[in-house]
């Protein structure tokens, strides 16, 4: 759904008017949970996701809506922010694969030779090693690009996390890195996250964590990572590097 010169505040104060409240985790999420009915609105600028378990209430919403602000249906998700949604049989399936096309148009990847794995196994990255570029920019440039691709490439997470370390002073070997990153990406253009319908009545957390002890051979700081599912479906993970130095 997108929106025409539509004030922020007083979209904010129709939905509280209307029983929303604002996550505490987003404040552009605003949710509507009650015994009958249970909503999510999400706005972004000038674009909003609704989604919820009543289907006859959110098209009552967006009739309300329409009357005090100027509003256009653009239907079922099909793309948001540069992310793909695609519904099948099993669930929906949510992806980036224009927006890495786009990535790997940039960086003159697409002919390149892909890899199995985003990162050389076994080899540590070092502020040390190799020699400085002469265009940072662009090292910095993928790398922020990347940061946001991990919105539904998990998997990816750990590696972008190393890149994301060395970009106030980028080297060959961390822009070679970067570039074997990228040619993992040609290759698995098409991979995303999978959510399945679960079972209501047997919905089950997992989480698992583990780390890279001292594995930075900079600072010997460790590199935390993590991921949690409920039940088929991961919902949440990340890696990033320890701020201390733990025994």
């Amino acid at each position: 759904m997108a929106l025409n010169k539509l004030q922020d505040l007083g979209l904010k104060c129709s939905l509280h008017h209307r029983g929303f409240v604002n996550s505490i985790a987003d404040s552009s999420l605003f949710i509507l949970r009650n015994s009958n009915v249970h909503v999510l609105f999400l706005v972004y600028v000038d674009d909003i996701i609704i989604t919820g378990s009543n289907v006859s209430y959110i098209e009552e919403l967006n009739k309300g809506l329409n009357s005090e602000f100027s509003l256009k249906d653009l239907g079922a998700l099909h793309y948001f922010l540069g992310i793909e949604a695609h519904r099948n049989s099993t669930g929906l399936i949510l992806s980036q694969a224009k927006y890495i096309q786009d990535l790997l148009t940039k960086t003159r990847i697409t002919e390149a030779k892909s890899v199995p794995t985003p990162m050389q196994t076994g080899h540590q990255l070092s502020a040390h090693e190799g020699d400085l570029l002469t265009n940072p920019e662009e090292y910095r440039s993928v790398v922020g690009a990347l940061q946001y691709l991990t919105i539904t490439r998990p998997e990816i997470t750990f590696s972008v996390n190393k890149l994301c370390q060395f970009v106030h002073s980028p080297t060959t070997s961390h822009w070679n890195a970067c570039k074997r990153l990228l040619r993992y990406l040609n290759d698995t253009i098409h991979y995303g996250l999978h959510f399945k319908v679960p079972d209501m009545t047997k919905l089950v957390f997992h989480a698992f964590t583990d780390s890279n002890w001292a594995s930075c051979p900079d600072d010997r700081r460790s590199c935390s990572g993590y991921c949690v599912l409920l039940s088929p479906n991961l919902i949440s993970w990340s890696a990033k590097k320890q701020p201390v130095v733990v025994r």
